[in-house]
């Protein structure tokens, strides 16, 4: 099983001409050598009003990633204990987690 990643800009514009030209989501798969699920999805989240276009995908994607990013580091601000109960371990390895998550 191969490793995950996300799409990149130049896969986005090659899902869209590809698409354009008339193939199927399978073949559009095995052309940039991602899942078929992976091109559906793509398709599916990053459609607007006017069709599947890469910049405004590749813009929507980016902002999901951030909005996740912001989500973690909300949730492991809020497990940080109060000034009397810290811990210098654990809060080091609190910010640690957050440096790796930024």
């Amino acid at each position: 099983m191969q490793a995950y990643h996300r799409l990149t800009e130049g896969e986005r514009n090659q899902v869209y001409a590809l698409k354009k030209a008339g193939l199927t989501q399978c073949a559009i798969a095995d052309q940039i050598c991602v899942n078929k699920s992976t091109i559906c999805r793509e398709l599916k989240r990053n459609a607007g009003l006017r069709g599947y276009r890469p910049k405004q995908a590749h813009r929507l994607a980016f902002a999901r990633q951030l909005q996740i990013r912001r989500i973690r580091i909300c949730t492991l601000i809020r497990k940080i204990p109060p000034p009397t109960d810290v811990d210098q371990c654990a809060l080091q390895n609190l910010v640690l987690r957050l440096v790796t998550i930024i």
